[in-house]
Formats: C-alpha cells, structure tokens, sequence
C-alpha cells in the first residue's frame, strides 16, 4: 500500500508586527496626513547684519514666509511656485533699503516642505520626544565630529532637537519610506555637513576622502602610505595631493586655533627680544608673530554680542582669507574654490578683521 509524504506542518500562527506609533492620540502615518508636504519656492540669503526679523515679516508681500535658522544665520524666504525670481528681488531691495547687504542670496523653486508648526502640537512633541533618545543613540557613532563641533551635552541635545524638526518639515510621507529611517539617513548626512559649513565644504570633503584613502591604504598593506603612493591610491598627481594636503592642513590649523574662540589672544603675553642683542633675522620672525597674534585676536568673537550673532561667533573664513592671501600665496579665487564659497562672501568676512584689525595695529604702534 502507498502512502503519500506528510504534508509539513504550517505555522498558522499570525506574524508579530510592531505596533504603529501614536504621538498625541494620533498614529504616526495619520498625523504626516494632516499636514501633508507641499510644493513652494524659496530664497534662501545670509546677511552682514542681523535683520530685525518682526519688521522684515510684517513688510513681506502677502502669502510669503519667512524663517531664520540662527545656527546658520541662514534666512529662508517661502513663496507660491512661480514667484522665486520676484522674491529674491523684493528681498535684496528692502535689505540694500535699510543699508544690508545679503550675502550668497539664491532663488531655489518647487521645495516641498511642510511647516512643522501645522502638525497637531500633541503629535508633533510626541515625536520630538520619542525620536530624540533614539537619534542620541544613532550618533553615538559619530561622536568624535560632534564633540569638536557641539562639545556641550545640552547643545548637543538642542542641535539634535533641531535637525529632527529639520526631518519632520523635509519627510515626504508618500516615499514610502518611514520616518525613522529618513531620520536616519539625514543624521549621518548634517553630522558631516557641520565641519563643511564651519571650515568650507571642499575642505571638509578632501579631509575625508584623504583619511578614507589612508584608513583603506592602512588595512591593505599594514603600513602607512608615501606621498606618491597615497596620491596613486587617489589616483591624484602629487601636485594635486600637496594642494589639497596645504588646505587639510589649514583645516586642521583652524580647529586648533584657540584664540579664534577670545580665549587665548588677551590673556597670553608674548615674550619678545631684545631689539639691539637679537639678529635681524629673529627681529623679523618676531614681527610676523605679532602681526599674526594681531590678526588671529581680530578674528575673535565680539565679547559685547550674542552668541546667536555673527559678530558673536569667531571669523574663521576672515582669518583663512587673511592669512592664505597675505602669507600662504593664494588669490581670493583660488581660496573660493578650496573652501566653496563665494569670492562676495569672502570680502564680508575680510572687511569684518580689516575694522578690527586697525585697532590691533594701532595698539600695537603704540
């Protein structure tokens, strides 16, 4: 007698599956509809003096929007499609109108973006509230670039706070993809933009591919590698590879300036020679030293403004713009390529250690 094979067991147990999110008595995908992303066009400008922002909303033509991120010193102007050109317009006359000057104005059109703010408040602190911990934990990885940038924990814990509502206004519900994990995907991504937007962004890009290539060229042969043969690896000439080393170099320099922070330049007194024992040759290097402390002591915060100011934060790209121009042998040019900025942006900046720098020479004379 034949027997047919035992049919294998089937689990017809139901798969477990995780539970939807509810914010504020609202689930997670309900609440994204209520507050659905929409297209708009922007102007996104930094200026050379701080607007007074409640006038400057008051005075913009109707059904137009404006926010300011004081981290970046970044304005966004918001307007209906189409009207991106006529905007950043009416944004450059009412500024040149109160004696501003915009720095780096463009016109971007069709962003999509929500305006956190139109999230029911219940949903939108109970998401800022469950993905804050978790975001914390996500960077934990990254936590040697977010201690050289945001050394204080409750910065930390505000600069997170604000990259997850910076998530909530760019997440596009429709993708399919959840939130989490484009909240994880842009961590990974404005972590690294903060050392491109403090130092320049091709500086910041060639310091990490160089250190790539170095890790990579490490694991393979267990040793570090020559000149030529990191600038093969790269497939780089040398000459390129010494460029782009001069300006990791300038990088690295930057970072360890102390007395960009108005910390150092006072409170340190320089020794200096005797004029009539001393070599002219050290009389000279003397001198360079001064005029160095000088510039670096101009480029220092404004102990009078608010941290949130531009005057209240340390000129990096004034000092790079200095100091590569006067001593390193570069063009202003050539500087707005290796640190991705414009040559306008540059000459803000240089204009701001120039006033500053008058006084130090002064006193110095004296």
């Amino acid at each position: 007698m034949n027997h047919l094979p035992a049919t294998p067991a089937v689990d017809t147990a139901p798969t477990r599956s995780r539970e939807p999110l509810v914010f504020g008595g609202v689930p997670e995908a309900e609440g994204w509809a209520l507050a659905p992303i929409t297209p708009r066009d922007r102007v996104h400008f930094r200026t050379d003096h701080e607007l007074p922002l409640e006038e400057f909303r008051r005075e913009l033509p109707d059904g137009v929007t404006v926010s300011y991120d004081q981290g970046e010193g970044l304005y966004r102007v918001d307007g209906a499609c189409g009207t991106a050109s006529v905007v950043a317009e009416w944004v450059r006359a009412w500024c040149a109108g109160r004696g501003t000057a915009t720095v780096g104005l463009r016109a971007e059109t069709d962003v999509r973006r929500r305006a956190p703010r139109d999230l029911p408040p219940a949903f939108l602190d109970g998401l800022c509230r469950h993905y804050l911990p978790v975001s914390l934990k996500r960077l934990q990885r990254n936590s040697s670039t977010l201690r050289l940038h945001v050394p204080d924990p409750d910065d930390l814990t505000q600069q997170v706070s604000e990259w997850i509502l910076k998530a909530v206004e760019q997440f596009d519900e429709g993708k399919g993809v959840p939130f989490g994990a484009f909240l994880a995907t842009q961590l990974s991504k404005w972590v690294h933009d903060l050392g491109r937007n403090a130092h320049g962004r091709t500086a910041a890009d060639t310091e990490n591919r160089q250190q790539k290539a170095v890790a990579a060229f490490l694991a393979e042969h267990q040793r570090r590698p020559s000149e030529k043969e990191l600038a093969a690896y790269m497939g780089q000439s040398v000459a390129t590879l010494r460029r782009n080393s001069q300006t990791v170099a300038t990088l690295n320099g930057l970072r360890n300036l102390q007395s960009l922070d108005g910390v150092g330049p006072d409170g340190t007194e320089i020794m200096l020679p005797d004029a009539h024992e001393a070599p002219d040759e050290i009389m000279g290097e003397a001198e360079q030293t001064l005029l160095s402390h000088a510039l670096t002591a101009a480029c220092a915060p404004d102990p009078d403004a608010r941290p949130d100011q531009r005057a209240g934060q340390p000129n990096v790209l004034g000092w790079a713009t200095w100091y590569l121009t006067t001593w390193g042998g570069r063009t202003k040019t050539q500087l707005s390529g290796d640190l991705g900025t414009s040559v306008r942006n540059m000459n803000v900046h240089a204009d701001r250690v120039e006033r500053a720098l008058k006084v130090r020479l002064v006193e110095l004379a004296d």
